[in-house]
């Protein structure tokens, strides 16, 4: 039977500490979880519902193991994760203060092993017959992965829907330049693009949403999705059918997850063949839950959940 979702990526382990407005060097405790974008959006879809897997690969270290466990305890299928010798699991620390200040510190030296991911160990069938693909900038910044990410893309060949997180992380590139026609090789073989301002200017050299909508289906794309921050989010599709949509009220206490919970919401509501306004609607509040909450893939929200939280206009 094949996936509903199968996400290729960022995996690591998040390290978050357990006291809020403290900086780093004086936090004496820290909470470990499961983290790493593409993993985190699986792990999302799964809490929905969906026949999850991810494609990435780790250190062969107790980290690694841990990531294994909590996948596999989260309902996602982790038959391609596999490790890669002589390199350990990434760590991701952060510091945290509310309502918009989350330092992010990785430590992927001397290289992630995500970034090892081969295309000629891909089960490219599977990744053709998933319901949707997910794949992320991250990915495209180093070899062996920029060419296996680009290689699982185009043997998919736009079939189902395929989802291209925009995911910039300028401490993986040399510069915005380099990234770009990356970028623009991936966008061909896509049909749904995710980003926020910064990204979707690395992505299309615009930075005003809607312009920076337009210039995404005018690259391929089918939806365009552009997270606009306190503005909300933007989705414009090649109908020209647009939703703008406010954010949640929330008190944030942790930032970090709210974007691959949106993910795993969105990939939801394109499998359930919502209208963009509804699935961004509920995307956002799926965000917002997160957003509330100090951990990113245990604090995945359910269904029950963004439905209450959609319903009340506001997260509780």
């Amino acid at each position: 039977m094949a996936y509903d979702l199968i996400t290729m990526g960022r995996i690591g382990v998040d390290l978050y500490p357990l006291q809020t407005g403290v900086p780093l060097p004086r936090v004496t405790s820290f909470g470990k979880f499961l983290g790493g974008s593409a993993a985190n959006v699986a792990v999302a879809a799964a809490r929905l519902g969906r026949r999850a897997a991810v494609i990435t690969r780790t250190g062969d270290d107790p980290f690694g193991t841990y990531l294994h466990e909590a996948l596999r305890g989260f309902g996602v299928d982790d038959r391609w994760v596999t490790p890669v010798p002589g390199l350990p699991t990434p760590v991701t620390f952060c510091e945290v203060f509310p309502p918009d200040d989350f330092p992010l510190y990785f430590y992927r030296q001397p290289k992630a092993p995500d970034l090892e991911i081969d295309a000629h160990e891909i089960d490219l069938d599977a990744v053709r017959d998933a319901r949707v693909f997910w794949v992320t900038g991250t990915g495209l910044s180093e070899e062996p992965s920029r060419t296996a990410t680009l290689a699982a893309l185009a043997h998919r060949a736009r079939a189902g829907t395929t989802v291209f997180d925009l995911d910039w992380r300028p401490m993986f590139w040399t510069d915005r330049d380099a990234a770009r026609p990356f970028y623009a090789e991936a966008l061909r073989h896509t049909t749904v693009a995710v980003g926020n301002l910064d990204e979707v200017e690395v992505a299309t050299g615009v930075r005003e949403p809607h312009a920076a909508a337009r210039a995404l289906l005018d690259a391929g794309v089918e939806l365009a999705v552009v997270k606009q921050g306190p503005k909300g989010v933007l989705a414009v599709d090649r109908e020209g059918t647009t939703a703008e949509v406010p954010p949640l009220p929330v008190d944030v206490l942790n930032g970090l997850g709210a974007g691959d919970a949106f993910g795993g919401c969105l990939v939801h509501g394109l499998l359930a063949g919502w209208e963009p306004e509804k699935t961004m609607r509920y995307a956002n509040a799926a965000g917002a839950i997160v957003a509330s909450r100090l951990e990113c893939s245990s604090a995945m929200p359910t269904s029950d959940e963004i439905e209450a939280a959609v319903t009340a206009g506001a997260v509780g």
